[in-house]
């Protein structure tokens, strides 16, 4: 009898799960379509992609580009590019150990401008990461405000060979006369941009005075890749004259 129960309990079971009828699931708020995603910090212009980042060897250079905030005011003004450049030399004095290195920049009016090199990737990001917070600490004080300073988390492009070096180095170096020339309310009336760390470069073909430049940190540190201290010059030493073809 106990059998027979037993049989009748698990044919119900089985019954029951034939003839449930199935829930329907309400729309859910995944999946493709327009307008999802992550909404830019700049209205509309995209943000940075939030992929996983490619993986960095310590031999190759990288050149990142980071964002302000709209509404804040212009980075090159003498003020902005004292506090920029002290920020610089102090995150410079604080990397010693040469896991990370800022080797060269360009301040624009709303973005700035590293080529640095580091250790591997988690290098450059605790590298980056520390050197932006001395950055909108040092602009915050100047500006007497609170809050974010940078639109977005950076952009990064990796340098693999001597002429990706050679461009990096140009665009860096002639972006602001790009922008002077295309009419974007930036004037550099020196053969050098001076709001770059042009002044303490050495492969220019001219040879390059800058008054006062002994009494002035040095913001920037000495490369060690062999693509951003030789393999570049295998295709020329740049010119002063030399304008990046993009802006």
């Amino acid at each position: 009898m106990a059998t027979a129960s037993k049989d009748r309990t698990q044919a119900g079971r089985a019954s029951n799960q034939r003839t449930a009828p199935l829930l329907p699931f309400r729309p859910g708020r995944g999946g493709a379509r327009p307008g999802s995603g992550r909404k830019p910090k700049i209205p509309g212009r995209p943000g940075v992609d939030h992929r996983p980042r490619a993986a960095l060897a310590q031999r190759f250079p990288v050149h990142v580009t980071i964002k302000l905030r709209t509404g804040l005011p212009r980075l090159r003004s003498k003020p902005a590019y004292d506090a920029l450049r002290a920020a610089f030399a102090a995150g410079c004095a604080r990397n010693l150990s040469g896991a990370f290195r800022l080797c060269h920049y360009a301040v624009l009016n709303d973005h700035l401008h590293l080529i640095c090199e580091a250790q591997g990737r988690s290098a450059l990001s605790r590298g980056l990461q520390g050197l932006l917070i001395r950055i909108a600490k040092a602009l915050n004080k100047l500006w007497a405000r609170r809050g974010s300073v940078f639109a977005d988390r950076y952009h990064d492009h990796i340098l693999k060979s001597p002429r990706e070096v050679r461009n990096a180095l140009r665009y860096v170096f002639g972006n602001g006369k790009k922008h002077a020339a295309e009419g974007r309310e930036i004037d550099v009336p020196q053969a050098i941009d001076t709001f770059t760390s042009a002044p303490w470069f050495a492969g220019f073909r001219e040879h390059i005075t800058v008054k006062g430049i002994e009494a002035i940190v040095r913001p920037v540190t000495s490369a060690r890749t062999w693509l951003l201290t030789e393999g570049w010059l295998r295709h020329g030493r740049l010119s002063v004259h030399e304008i990046p073809a993009t802006a």
